[in-house]
């Protein structure tokens, strides 16, 4: 499929004065008529295909000190046009966030493409700890790990999940390293570091993945009920541990490029080299033992 042939595609898409298709996105209909239009080669190049009317995704969005970036984030999450779960989950914050979401749980949404719960840790935990008591809260037929800080866009979700809802892929990852999609610039011992690490724990995976670290993993609710229970890391760790423990259950693992709006550590960003130092730690010890 041509770049031009895209490109006229997409401009058919947004071309509101041509183009008008009656129907939710993603639904059979919707889908039906853009592939009447544009060809089905097409629509899986832009990631247009159909979603199941029943079908829920639920969002995890560990939060931790996220007041000013939350908000936004929440609207943008809410409009990626697929039902949804979003299940938020606060850290223990100390900057106003929790209050936020307490306001959040005791708000009347009225939004049938969105129910959201919130749930609080007494103490600070960490990230890994917020995430495995977001996936014990999910019910839906795919999960995946949302961050608060508006480093990742939501909007490239659905094309995320095609591979899953297509019955392709029991995981995938969004890799920010595949090079097709807008990447901020920034620290490159950052980039280094998750290189370093990508590869070696590919070395104990026997995966070819390009960013092991990513925020946006994906999995279908079979591979959530078994990984779940399994989690032990409440940092960072559980990265390289979630990666260790899908390669060992051979789950079918997918890779889709993103693109990233990295932050600086004025603008939040918490990682450091600690962080770095315990995933070494954890591919080795989730590489080698169960």
């Amino acid at each position: 499929m041509s770049s031009q042939i895209l490109d006229a595609a997409q401009e058919t898409m947004n071309n509101s004065e041509t183009f008008h298709v009656d129907a939710p996105e993603f639904s059979q209909e919707w889908y039906n008529t853009l592939r009447g239009i544009m060809g089905e080669a097409a629509c899986r190049q832009l990631g247009i295909y159909a979603i199941p009317e029943d079908f829920v995704l639920s969002v995890v969005i560990p939060v931790y000190n996220e007041r000013n970036t939350l908000p936004a984030l929440l609207d943008k999450v809410r409009e990626v046009p697929i039902r949804k779960e979003i299940v938020l989950i606060d850290d223990c914050s100390s900057d106003g966030t929790r209050d936020l979401l307490q306001e959040y749980g005791e708000r009347d949404w009225n939004d049938p493409n969105n129910k959201i719960s919130v749930h609080f840790h007494d103490v600070n935990k960490g990230k890994g700890a917020a995430i495995t008591t977001g996936f014990s809260k999910t019910t839906g037929d795919a999960v995946i790990i949302q961050d608060a800080d508006l480093e990742y866009t939501p909007s490239e979700i659905p094309r995320l999940l095609q591979p899953i809802v297509e019955g392709r892929a029991d995981v995938v990852y969004g890799s920010r390293f595949l090079g097709d999609q807008p990447h901020r610039v920034l620290y490159f011992w950052h980039y280094a570091g998750n290189k370093f690490l990508t590869m070696l724990s590919n070395c104990f995976t026997n995966l070819n993945l390009t960013d092991m670290e990513t925020c946006y993993k994906l999995f279908n609710k079979e591979v959530i009920h078994k990984l779940h229970p399994t989690l032990q890391q409440q940092r960072f760790g559980i990265e390289p541990e979630m990666t260790a423990k899908v390669a060992k259950m051979r789950c079918r693992i997918f890779e889709m490029s993103i693109s990233y709006n990295g932050r600086t550590y004025d603008q939040g960003k918490k990682i450091g080299v600690r962080d770095g130092f315990k995933a070494l730690y954890c591919i080795v010890r989730y590489g080698l033992f169960n």
